[in-house]
């Protein structure tokens, strides 16, 4: 019998998938009315591949037969089918489905693919996501009969990445797979979803044939722009203008539409009013195009109206099985002189180089364009990818990583799509070339409840910071800081240190320098006796020998050729910032010289050079060449300390070792469950705070330590408790509805006595009486005193955009006053909870401060990975507030002395 599926049921279960080839394909659940189209599906596929689905050859399928394969309960028999085309003209050209054995967490898997689409991974795909929906059906293994001669499918099995069993049944193969989402599952679908993305791009980065639509003969129109930078750029392929109004455009024969071009097209480009765009895309869909690049606004950007377009156009461009830029974007450049593709609006082209740049911001795009043009900067390639619809910076970032004509990759980005995603691709990307990114001013998002001190202290800011840091990206500070970074990347080697040395001929722009380059972490050391030798014996005796290096106005061309080798083959010595202030202009040009003539040493020898030259910026033609490499200079020598950083950040990240996500076997997953359900269920809300016994059993069943605690009602079952505990005791308010105790006075520490705990109890109900919350009080929670231990907080939020965030940092009463915390994105590896705890100011308490003794840091380190354990196996934990943890002495652990933790139905 068939169960119809609502329709959030149906967007949960629904995706559009890129394929081998680039192009995309929605994958949906299956329906009754699909009945027609699943029997065209049948008609169409050839004998070959219905006997490898259903063992034998069929010659025929009735409409009952089709009804039967269409009618799925959606639980224990699930079935989705791949679609291409809209509405009415929606064509089916694949089925995956799955049948439960009954009264067991097995269901047995069959596929069939159409003969012309086979071979794109699309049974790849059906098997990834019937596997994602089986596991919430509680199945936990697919069962599938394929015969010997069934390659194909074998390898779709076996390349999955799921842990198979399989074997041989007579001319039959039974194979087991275990649908756990391993590490090598996820690798295995992130290494399928990169080539796809790949793929797709190369009709937008290298395409044989651009029509542009709307294409003008009027001045100063985006149509006209676009066209003739096709043109005067010398585009390596064919370019079709169409305009309905004109029978020709730059000399080139124009076309009414897209559908009269007489050749093949791989990329649109699309300048027409907004209302007509969504005509045109489905002439180009038809016309068989790769891709679109929509330059036209009107969509997401102006609000409900526009947004409600912009999906109808994603819609369409998916049902086609097409990629999209935009809408509302500046287009793309590639610089390559195999392609010579400049597809935006703007007459500035950099030159050609090896840094790639992403912009979500069409806006900002032609100053970009000119600003990089002014500071000689190469970009590889440009995209502006405005509303991000469909591509985003992670297809991009996937196409780069492996692009041998990029080596530095920069982005502006105003929102993050999928943050989990986008750390993934990042962290890959990053561990071969460095990614520098500069975001607009985040925006807290409105409407959010802050209920804890980790989520008052989680901004985006702060969120924004996490997720870079875990992806291995540079952030740069602004547009200005993000060009200085991309021209030292893009034209320097990495430095091995951090240890600079400067040079200068004026003293004042030196010693700031030397201040901004300790500012960044950056070392000024003390040059090698022989260098100070050897620079007294050729230097003015107004010079001041050191570091940095002060030559005074009196110098010589030739004193800052010799100064310069000696700083080369100086032992102390990573990387060396020029200063000079030319005092006339020969001199200027006889300096550029000596480090034109120096630059590829200091390259060969893996030194780091950069200046600050008055009068030049960026990577000027007179500071090197495209050949033996450019040296960037810098307005402001302060620039120079900001860049540099930015490179040993990079250098000191490749060698940071890769950290693993840990599994704890001494957690119990299934009580904590209950604990949790039996929590929200009790209290009848889709959200609840825990009460003190409900969050003791659950960091208990993940082996977590907290301060043994007793629940008293009355004063004198308080005292009872604190005698049985031993004094002295901590008195505390026990209460669902009361976040912060000590706030309205609700914690009494240090009772010695058991009468004392007893008049605790009777000035907290005072307390409460007085600000009118006396029927808040449950009774009092009464815990041993922990002596001595640093004061710490670790805790949990769950960000709108980012999803589950940790915190770590200095606790206590004033966590949120000094607020020296560190957030990290989860899941975290064992190498993040290392990092998180030593990104704090406090952590120079626990390594021992002024003679006390050394904390014990790698046991909190332990607990925050068991934190993230925890949230990991229970979504339903929205906040969470571990305040104080008292990390004790070395190799006595720690104590969590007291705890809120919110959990929700919504978020399961």
């Amino acid at each position: 019998m068939s169960t119809e599926l609502d329709k959030k049921s149906i967007e949960k279960y629904s995706t559009s998938v890129a394929l081998k080839d680039g192009s995309s394909l929605h994958l949906r659940p299956i329906q009754m009315v699909d009945e027609e189209r699943l029997l065209s599906l049948f008609n169409r596929l050839s004998k070959q591949t219905i006997y490898l689905r259903f063992h034998h050859v069929l010659s025929h399928m009735s409409k009952e037969e089709a009804r039967r394969f269409c009618t799925v309960d959606y639980v224990n028999t699930f079935a989705l089918v791949g679609t291409l085309g809209e509405a009415d003209e929606e064509r089916i050209i694949a089925v995956g489905r799955y049948a439960r054995q009954p009264g067991a967490e097995i269901a047995q898997i069959a596929f069939e693919v159409e003969d012309k689409y086979q071979g794109l991974g699309i049974g790849t795909h059906l098997l990834d996501q019937l596997a994602y929906i089986a596991r919430d059906k509680g199945i936990t293994t697919f069962e599938a009969e394929v015969l010997a001669e069934n390659r194909d499918m074998m390898n779709v099995l076996i390349n999955s990445g799921f842990k198979m069993n399989r074997q041989i049944q007579g001319s039959v193969y039974l194979g087991m797979l275990d649908l756990a989402p391993t590490e090598i599952v996820e690798q295995k679908s992130f290494e399928r979803e990169k080539f796809a993305s790949i793929a797709s791009l190369r009709a937008f980065l290298n395409p044989t044939s651009v029509v542009v639509i709307g294409a003008s003969r009027r001045p100063n129109t985006i149509g006209n722009f676009v066209f003739r930078n096709l043109i005067q750029q010398d585009f390596k392929g064919v370019v079709y203008p169409v305009n309905p109004n004109a029978a020709s455009i730059a000399a080139v024969k124009a076309y009414p539409s897209v559908l009269d071009i007489p050749g093949d097209v791989d990329l649109a480009i699309i300048s027409v009013p907004a209302e007509k765009v969504q005509e045109v895309v489905e002439e180009s869909a038809r016309k068989g195009a790769k891709g679109v690049v929509v330059l036209s606004s009107g969509f997401a950007d102006i609000g409900p109206e526009g947004v409600g377009r912009q999906q109808k156009l994603l819609n369409t461009i998916r049902s086609y099985g097409m990629r999209m830029l935009g809408p509302n974007c500046m287009g793309m450049i590639n610089t390559n002189p195999g392609v010579n593709l400049n597809a935006t609006f703007s007459a500035i082209v950099p030159p050609p180089g090896n840094i790639a740049f992403a912009t979500q911001s069409g806006a900002l795009g032609s100053a970009i364009l000119m600003y990089a043009t002014s500071l000689n900067i190469g970009l590889s390639t440009f995209v502006s990818i405005g509303n991000r619809a469909d591509i985003s910076s992670n297809e991009l970032l996937q196409y780069w990583e492996d692009d041998p004509d990029t080596d530095v990759v920069l982005l502006y980005l105003e929102t993050f799509g999928n943050p989990r995603k986008f750390t993934r691709i990042a962290r890959s990307i990053s561990t071969k070339k460095p990614v520098v990114a500069v975001t607009s001013n985040p925006i807290q998002p409105s409407g959010r409840i802050i209920s804890s001190q980790t989520s008052a202290m989680a901004t985006n800011q702060a969120a924004t910071e996490a997720l870079f840091k875990q992806a291995g990206i540079l952030r740069a500070d602004t547009l200005e800081d993000l060009f200085d970074t991309g021209s030292m990347l893009a034209n320097q080697p990495l430095p091995k240190g951090n240890r600079v040395a400067i040079l200068s001929n004026a003293g004042g722009p030196a010693i700031l320098t030397a201040e901004a380059c300790k500012a960044r972490g950056l070392d000024i050391p003390s040059l090698s006796p022989n260098t100070i030798s050897k620079l007294k014996s050729f230097l003015s005796p107004k010079a001041i020998i050191g570091n940095p290096i002060d030559t005074s106005s009196e110098f010589t061309i030739e004193q800052y050729h010799d100064a310069l080798h000696l700083l080369l083959d100086d032992e102390n010595v990573d990387m060396v910032i020029v200063i000079f202030i030319p005092p006339i202009l020969r001199l200027s040009e006889e300096f550029a010289a000596i480090i034109r003539e120096v630059a590829p040493l200091f390259r060969k020898q893996g030194k780091p050079l950069v200046t600050s030259f008055l009068g030049l910026r960026g990577a000027r033609i007179e500071l090197g060449s495209k050949e033996k490499g450019y040296v960037p200079s810098y307005t402001f020598p302060e620039s120079t300390a900001g860049a540099l950083s930015k490179a040993l950040e990079f250098s000191q990240r490749l060698r940071r070792p890769v950290g693993k996500i840990p599994e704890f076997a001494d957690i119990d997953k299934g009580r904590a469950t209950s604990i949790i359900q039996s929590a929200i269920e009790k209290s009848g809300k889709t959200q609840v705070w825990l009460d003190a016994e409900s969050i003791l059993g659950l960091l208990d069943c993940y082996g977590i330590k907290f301060v043994t605690l007793k629940l008293a009602r009355t004063p004198v079952e308080a005292a009872a408790a604190a005698k049985d505990m031993g004094c002295p005791v901590a008195v505390k308010i026990l209460s669902s509805t009361i976040p912060q105790r000590m706030e309205i006075n609700g914690v009494i520490l240090d009772c010695r006595a058991e009468d004392e705990v007893e008049q605790a109890f009777i000035r907290i109900s005072e307390n409460m009486d007085a600000v009118g919350r006396r029927n808040d009080m449950e009774g009092v929670i009464i815990q041993k005193m922990v002596q001595g231990g640093i004061e710490v907080i670790v805790g949990v939020t769950q960000h709108p955009a980012f999803g589950p965030l940790i915190m770590f940092g200095l606790g206590g009463v004033y966590a949120e006053l000094f607020k020296d915390v560190t957030f990290s994105i989860h899941p975290l590896t064992n190498i993040d909870a290392h990092d998180m705890v030593r990104a704090v100011k406090a952590y120079q308490m626990l390594e021992g401060w002024r003679g006390s003794k050394r904390a014990d840091i790698e046991s909190i380190e332990e607990l925050i990975l068991r934190i993230s354990a925890l949230v990991e196996n229970h979504p339903q934990i929205l906040e969470m507030d571990l305040n104080p943890v008292k990390v004790l002495p070395q190799g006595e652990g720690y104590l969590v002395v007291d705890g809120r933790i919110l959990v929700s139905l919504e978020n399961d």
